[in-house]
């Protein structure tokens, strides 16, 4: 598994959970050498990822297990409906269900 070269250089990496029910929440968050490792495991699991340094800045505030703001719902909720469209599936449906 290969880093793709655009994604070398990130500083900051957050990753988010969305369970359906609740607010998504961080589920891992790191600089450096740990946002490349939260980058890596992503890529490995074909988690689709966005690049978005402001948006990261503003989610590297939060803590791990800690929901993100309403402030952020609007975008998230944008960023959530791109992936389901990307995995060919609507929202509460299980991975891999088309």
């Amino acid at each position: 598994m290969t880093i793709p070269e655009h994604l070398l250089n990130a500083t900051e990496a957050i990753a988010l959970a969305y369970d359906g029910e609740h607010a998504p929440h961080v589920s891992a968050s790191g600089e450096y050498d740990l946002a490349q490792a939260i980058i890596s495991v992503a890529i490995a699991h074909e988690v689709p990822v966005y690049e978005n340094a402001e948006l990261a800045t503003w989610l590297g505030q939060l803590e791990v297990g800690e929901e993100i703001p309403e402030q952020l719902y609007q975008v998230i909720a944008e960023i959530l409906a791109f992936v389901y469209r990307l995995e060919g599936r609507l929202p509460g449906q299980p991975k891999g269900s088309k």
